[in-house]
């Protein structure tokens, strides 16, 4: 094993990944109410790895210019991901179906499905909630499918950015039959 140190090599690698593994799926994101710039942050890096192709926002959710934390945690990276903001939440909802995403929550609901499972469409907008609260009821009810990431400790919550970065990395990158 020998590890890649020069950017030639790291280009050349995730270009040989790209072939492999090309994305399966487009993806989006709608931050519904976060409160932690962090999460925003993480989750701008999450959405960069992804290749997203937007990141809608509402509510309180910290934008890039408001915060300097957003920065120093997305590595820069919140420069290279398109970010709209909605101060209402159900705008956000309504702006992403018009823009022809598929609203899949990531959420702990009776009817969803795990994530692992679920046969994603070509568009998804994944919708994450606020950290403590979840995703409110105007913002769900917009949502098309709801999944769900099985968990098997105590604790039955991943952070946020976490979350959204499993279950989006599998829809992406997951070969479909």
């Amino acid at each position: 094993m020998k590890p890649i140190r020069t950017k030639k090599q790291v280009k050349d690698f995730f270009a040989k990944v790209e072939r492999e593994y090309p994305p399966q799926i487009e993806v989006a994101f709608l931050l519904q109410d976060m409160s932690d710039a962090y999460n925003v942050g993480g989750l701008i890096r999450v959405a960069d790895g992804l290749g997203a192709a937007r990141i809608y926002a509402s509510g309180k959710t910290p934008q890039p210019d408001d915060s300097p934390m957003i920065p120093v945690t997305s590595l820069g990276h919140h420069r290279r991901i398109p970010f709209e903001y909605h101060k209402v939440h159900e705008e956000a909802a309504k702006k992403a179906i018009s823009d022809g995403w598929t609203l899949v929550a990531l959420e702990v609901d009776e009817d969803a499905e795990c994530c692992f499972d679920f046969d994603y469409p070509e568009r998804v907008c994944f919708v994450l909630g606020n950290e403590q609260t979840g995703i409110y009821p105007s913002v769900y009810k917009h949502c098309d499918h709801a999944v769900y990431i099985p968990m098997y400790g105590k604790g039955r919550s991943l952070n946020v950015h976490v979350a959204a970065a499993i279950a989006a990395f599998d829809a992406v990158v997951r070969k479909r039959s």
